[in-house]
């Protein structure tokens, strides 16, 4: 049984059919319930389409990620595996848009063309105009993060700056004195991408708190990146002794850095951060690390989202997870005979 029996029966043109078996365009109610009687009567995908013609809707939910152009970090990668699992056990598809650069016109596509009943979006900036696009479109939505702005949104997010904070607190009390925070590129701190912005936050907190010298060292999403940038980091502040970073996907870079200069993690050099499970084991030593339960918070973005979609007009929910920092092998107490003690509290930028 296909579409144009469907049709023939309804009496209605293939297109009538498709569109309110998609909803990507409006179909008169009379119209709906004769093409919904066609289709329980022939027993048309009862448990899929017929139900979604039935509930006018499309049982798909639309994942914003970063442009396809990117390299997606295991982080990124494990959000989208999260979404995507748990919305099937939800019955519920997934359309994955790529939004930004380029990709404007998809992300509007999928808010305009009612492709979809509600969206998750990633890689969320402090001030985001797909936030307000959503909003003004009154399609539900959901944020993996969130705006400066967001007691109008339903999100869920990790407390950046106070693990890194706490990140940084641990350092403190192993005797480093001078540590950088290894953020992310500079063109998404200049967008206003709110984690590193957070880090940020956190870091200087900390930095300001325990009396130490910190650097801000924004770096590329890849690892070339992390060991050009911290290559640089120590020709110019050869008295660092410790590193913490947001930026997982550097992470092979800047061991290979730390190699190269004969610097042996964590005798010489301690390093810690917020990272995925993944990115901390596989690094030599394991990192001592906040692990982002990534997995967590791609189903608690799909249950928000159902929420919402079932009942838009409830209260915004907000979940901010702060995961303990897992005690690895890559920080020490600082080297003996390191730098002397300073008591400027300055993070330079």
């Amino acid at each position: 049984m296909n579409i144009g029996e469907i049709a023939r029966r309804a009496g209605v043109s293939r297109s009538t059919v498709s569109y309110a078996l998609s909803g990507k365009r409006p179909v008169a109610p009379g119209t709906r319930r004769r093409i919904q009687d066609v289709i329980t009567e022939l027993g048309y995908r009862p448990n899929a389409t017929a139900r979604a013609l039935k509930e006018g809707r499309t049982r798909t939910i639309g994942l914003v990620i970063p442009p396809a152009g990117n390299r997606l970090t295991h982080m990124q990668l494990d959000f989208v595996a999260s979404v995507v699992d748990a919305a099937a056990r939800a019955d519920l598809d997934v359309l994955l848009s790529p939004s930004g650069g380029d990709h404007d016109r998809s992300f509007e596509r999928l808010v305009s063309e009612s492709r979809v009943d509600g969206v998750i979006l990633m890689e969320i900036r402090l001030e985001d105009p797909r936030v307000g696009r959503l909003r003004e479109a009154g399609l539900p939505f959901v944020g993996i993060g969130h705006t400066t702005r967001d007691h109008r949104m339903s999100w869920i997010d990790v407390d950046y700056a106070g693990l890194v904070q706490h990140c940084v607190r641990h350092l403190a009390d192993l005797g480093h004195r001078r540590v950088a925070l290894v953020t992310r590129s500079p063109d998404l701190i200049s967008a206003g991408y709110g984690p590193a912005h957070r880090a940020r936050e956190g870091f200087e907190a900390a930095v300001a708190e325990r009396g130490l010298d910190g650097v801000e060292v924004p770096c590329g999403d890849d690892a070339r990146s992390g060991q050009e940038r911290v290559e640089a980091l120590l020709r110019s502040h050869p008295d660092v002794t410790a590193i913490t970073t947001i930026n997982e996907a550097a992470l092979p870079g800047v061991q290979r850095a730390l190699a190269d200069a004969g610097l042996t993690v964590p005798y010489d050099f301690s390093i810690t951060g917020v990272a995925a499970r993944t990115w901390a084991e596989d690094f030599r030593p394991p990192l001592t690390a906040a692990d982002v339960p990534a997995v967590e918070m791609g189903e608690k973005a799909v249950s928000l989202l159902v929420e919402r979609i079932a009942a838009p007009q409830t209260p915004p929910r907000h979940i901010l997870l702060a995961p303990p920092i897992s005690l690895r092998s890559s920080t020490a107490a600082v080297p003996t005979g390191g730098p002397p003690r300073s008591n400027r509290a300055a993070v330079r930028r």
